[in-house]
């Protein structure tokens, strides 16, 4: 089991010595994950216990909380996933201005030193700490040299970019960049959801792209054109990607996993204006719906591939034939992931 600290006051006194690593983690992409497997051959190499520190909430939401960027996943999720990859424990540090007025070599001392006792530090080349983010790697390894650690760097982690498209029209010049390599990171997973490119993002985490909310009463407009939905809470966590029609799945409160269409937007048919996320799950048991209800639920939707944009149709009708010619084409799409999901009970 992983521990998980919120703050260096709930660490014990002999826990140590440790393997340590730092990051924001957001996505716990392909690039985080070959940090965290440095981290765990470090600890294990060392007789050490490997513990990756993080910080809650994100630095950029307080520094600059008007443009901060939208978080790929919500701090449970993000702990959810770093606790998958055989870590012995995960520092939360609370992130404040205050916080962030420690000099590099206060931090250093406080965290990795006095807390944690750390034998090893493993970091990117680009890893920076401290007040005015002044601590690079050079002055990691200073200070590693100074308190007795050592310091691992990991090589980054590229791609080929773009791999894949979204299924809007790219502009021409995007072409070119398909054979060049790109540091993976949250920032490329961000991009790639804000255009609809949900299948580039998967390839960036390792994984679909989700999000994870409670299930809530909607419009029913689905219900009442034989495509009920379940309507994520708008509080949901995880990155909302761009509008439009995708192919995934819905993960129930009961852990089964259902093919769904997923649309995104704001309904433009009926004049909508707020974003909603919302899953039809295919082939579902209506059959007996008193076994099948998904409200007040919380469940993950998942992001295999984009359909199409978001557009509005003629009334109900046109809407309702687009509608059954998605659901057959996210069956498809879903059916030649080879990702096994739920029959119908």
């Amino acid at each position: 089991m992983v521990l998980i600290w919120h703050g260096v006051d709930e660490i014990p006194g002999d826990f140590g010595p440790t393997a340590v690593t730092i990051g924001n983690f957001d996505g716990v992409h392909r690039g985080h994950q070959q940090v965290l497997a440095r981290l765990l051959a470090t600890a294990r190499d060392s007789g050490s216990r490997a513990v990756a520190v993080t910080f809650d909430p994100h630095p950029a939401q307080v520094h600059r909380p008007d443009t901060a960027p939208h978080l790929i996943m919500g701090i449970e999720d993000r702990l959810a996933a770093l606790s998958g990859y055989g870590l012995d424990a995960i520092l939360v540090l609370h992130y404040t201005l205050e916080f962030a007025q420690q000099s590099a070599e206060d931090f250093v001392r406080g965290i990795f030193v006095d807390a944690l006792r750390a034998s090893h530090v493993v970091v990117g080349h680009d890893v920076r700490f401290g007040r005015g983010n002044a601590g690079d790697l050079a002055a990691m390894q200073h200070l590693g040299e100074r308190f007795g650690f050592g310091v691992v760097v990991v090589d980054e982690f590229t791609e080929h970019a773009p791999r894949h498209r979204a299924a809007e029209p790219q502009p021409a010049a995007a072409a070119e960049d398909d054979a060049d390599e790109r540091r993976c990171s949250s920032t490329w997973v961000r991009e790639a959801l804000e255009s609809g490119d949900v299948r580039t993002a998967a390839e960036i985490l390792g994984r679909p792209h989700a999000m994870h909310g409670t299930v809530v009463h909607g419009a029913s407009r689905g219900r009442a054109l034989g495509f009920p939905t379940a309507n994520l809470s708008h509080d949901a966590a995880g990155h909302v990607p761009a509008d439009g029609i995708y192919a995934g799945w819905l993960l129930d409160q009961a852990g089964t996993r259902w093919p769904a269409a997923i649309s995104v937007g704001s309904n433009p048919t009926f004049e909508g204006v707020a974003r909603q996320v919302e899953a039809h799950v295919i082939d579902r048991p209506d059959e007996a719906p008193e076994d099948f209800d998904l409200y007040g639920q919380n469940v993950v939707v998942e992001f295999v591939d984009r359909l199409r944009g978001m557009v509005a149709y003629r009334g109900p009708a046109a809407l309702v034939e687009q509608m059954k010619l998605d659901v057959d084409a996210a069956r498809d799409v879903l059916a030649a992931s080879g990702q096994g999901g739920a029959s119908p009970r």
